[in-house]
Order: structure tokens, then C-alpha cells, then sequence
């Protein structure tokens, strides 16, 4: 990198002088030895420095700036989401003013979410969230096994298959619902 940037003075020395870019190549050359950048990269910079370069430091990238991921950007991304669940990827990455691969990788990674029946939900289940299906889950059964017809009572808008499985009996039962 030192190196880098003590050609870069010497090409612009040799520019300043009016150096032709051959004799400025020449030059940089003789004084590097093997440790020259390449041709192109020497006219490259001779051509920089007589377009009225001044300095020898690299610019910043250009482009989208590297902070799109912080605490504020993350906050405005959950804020659209929470305002609505049914919102996509695209229109979060408009809301909020970046592109949809940084909105994508919030919402996944930093949310910890996941798109689910067109709706963005949460990856993982609280401990509360998983009792409560447990015992939801326990209380059909035991109604279940109470009364035969308690599965003819519930009523659904899908077509949905339940797959259960009896350690007392060792065998699947498959239950089908419809409306």
C-alpha cells in the first residue's frame, strides 16, 4: 500500500514536470524495479492528476453507504412491519429507503422472522407461546377421546389433514376435516 502511494506521488511529480505519460511509465519503472504497478494502472493515474487530481489518497466508494444496517434502519423496518404483517419485502425496502436484499436480511436475520401464509411472524416461539400450544393441543385430545363426534363440531374454512399419534395404541390415525 506504501508503495502503491509512493508511485502515486512520483507519477504526479512526473505530470507536474510535463512528463509524457511513456517517459512517466519509464521512470516509475526504473525507480520500482519489480515492485511497479501495472501500465495501466500508471496511466490511470497520470490521466487522473491531468484531469486536476491533487491528491494521492484513494476516494471514498461511491454507492450506498456502508451504515444501512444500524439500530435506527433496523427500528424502521420493525415499525412497518408491526404496522403491517401482510407487508412485502419491496415495500419495506421503499418505506425505508434501502434496497430489498438489506431489507430481506433484517427482517431474517435481525428480526428473526419469517413469511408465513403472506403474513411475517416470528421465527421462534416465546416458552408462554409454546405452553399454550401444548396444552390447546392436550385439551382436542382429550376431547377427542371423550366424544367420538367432537371433531364433526368444528368447523373450518380448509381443507386440512391432522396426523396423531397413540403410544397406547402404536398406530397413526389420520383425521380429516371438512367443511
Amino acid at each position: 500500500m506504501t508503495e502503491q502511494l509512493e508511485q502515486g506521488y512520483c507519477i504526479n511529480f512526473c505530470q507536474k514536470l510535463g512528463d509524457s505519460q511513456v517517459e512517466t511509465i519509464r521512470r516509475i519503472q526504473t525507480a520500482f524495479g519489480d515492485d511497479v504497478m501495472s501500465i495501466t494502472q500508471i496511466k490511470e493515474w497520470y490521466n487522473r492528476f491531468k484531469d486536476g487530481r491533487t491528491t494521492v489518497e484513494s476516494e471514498p466508494p461511491s454507492g450506498r453507504p456502508s451504515t444501512w444496517r444500524n439500530d435506527q434502519v433496523i427500528a424502521k423496518v420493525k415499525a412497518v412491519v408491526m404496522r403491517d404483517r401482510c407487508v412485502t419485502i419491496r415495500e419495506i425496502a421503499g418505506d425505508v429507503g434501502i434496497s430489498t436484499f438489506s431489507a430481506h436480511s433484517i427482517v431474517t436475520e435481525d428480526l428473526a422472522m419469517k413469511r408465513v401464509a403472506a403474513k411475517l411472524v416470528p421465527k421462534l416461539l416465546t416458552s408462554e407461546q409454546k405452553q399454550l400450544r401444548v396444552e390447546v393441543s392436550q385439551d382436542m385430545l382429550d376431547s377427542t377421546n371423550s366424544d367420538p363426534d367432537f371433531m364433526n363440531t368444528i368447523i373450518t374454512g380448509y381443507d386440512s389433514w391432522v396426523y396423531g399419534y397413540s403410544l397406547t395404541f402404536k398406530c397413526c390415525l389420520v383425521l380429516k376435516r371438512r367443511v
